[in-house]
């Protein structure tokens, strides 16, 4: 059985509008209990590119809630996700356009500057914001993502997508997520999975849908391995003077661990964890990663 609304409690429904006037949305974790004068960072999650707000939920309640250093966490869905407004127009799904929104989602919230928790995804809309507006930046932690990719990664998620799909119910979504991910998180048993399902689904007039927009698989068209993929180094080098984290699951298809050491090798300020049996992206609720990150983000605070 899966309770749809264990994940309700410890956050407020968070609305802004795009600057074209999308209606955008996202979790706040803390915004009535943690003083904005609070001498924390407040943080910022986004998420990877079919995830949404929900991801963070058990890192964002033990930031907010349980941590010995208690934060505003804001926890953002793209456009086209979550409980955000599609866009009629899938090429504005693109991280450029992303970090322009996430700006805007700052402002709304009357934060001038955060530490920055970015998934998959996320972590490519920080990049762009590090050479948008790095002063908003205070302290990055990267979630299974770094200046290169793997292709081999993105070919799975292409296929992933593609064969995404709406369910008549909730087993055979669990299902799906289990056949799509086993081999990326060979130690998820049943109940990680009908969490896993729970996250990027939701049951709407009797069927469980997807929490994003199908039409995100556009963008992933274009992909021919033939070529090598786009270098993001200089836009990495935007986080050398901020603390920086690195996750990387030990089984990982998008960062490999050859990329991973030249973070570590280009970057002075950067700390490194690996998950142990997790590809991507690592569960950021799971095997003590709320209060590894809590402790990072504490550090960070005293060079605030």
């Amino acid at each position: 059985m899966i309770d749809m609304d264990d994940d309700k409690a410890g956050w407020v429904r968070f609305d802004y509008t795009a600057s074209d006037g999308l209606a955008l949305a996202g979790r706040y974790y803390g915004r009535d209990s943690v003083g904005p004068d609070a001498m924390e960072i407040p943080v910022v999650c986004l998420p990877g590119l079919t995830r949404n707000s929900a991801d963070f939920h058990e890192l964002a309640l033990h930031l907010s809630r349980d941590a010995e250093r208690k934060r505003r966490v804001l926890c953002l869905d793209f456009r086209g996700r979550g409980m955000s407004a599609h866009d009629r127009n899938w090429e504005n799904y693109n991280p450029l356009i992303e970090a322009e929104d996430t700006i805007n989602g700052l402002a709304a919230a009357g934060i001038e500057h955060a530490a920055f928790i970015g998934t998959s995804r996320g972590g490519l809309v920080m990049m762009a914001i590090a050479a948008m507006r790095p002063a908003i930046m205070k302290a990055i932690v990267l979630n299974d993502i770094g200046p290169e990719i793997d292709g081999r990664g993105l070919v799975r998620i292409k296929t992933y997508i593609e064969r995404g799909a709406d369910h008549a119910n909730w087993s055979s979504a669990v299902s799906a997520m289990k056949t799509a991910g086993q081999s990326q998180f060979p130690a998820f048993d049943d109940n990680d999975w009908a969490r896993q399902a729970r996250l990027i689904f939701e049951e709407r007039n009797g069927k469980i849908v997807r929490r994003y927009d199908p039409a995100i698989l556009n963008t992933l068209k274009a992909i021919n391995l033939d070529n090598p993929l786009p270098s993001l180094w200089p836009q990495f080098n935007g986080f050398s003077k901020m603390p920086t984290l690195a996750i990387r699951g030990g089984l990982s298809d998008l960062l490999s661990a050859d990329v991973f050491e030249k973070m570590a090798n280009v970057s002075p300020l950067l700390r490194q964890i690996t998950v142990k049996d997790q590809g991507h992206a690592p569960d950021l609720g799971m095997g003590g990663l709320p209060q590894k990150i809590a402790a990072f983000l504490a550090a960070a605070d005293q060079k605030h």
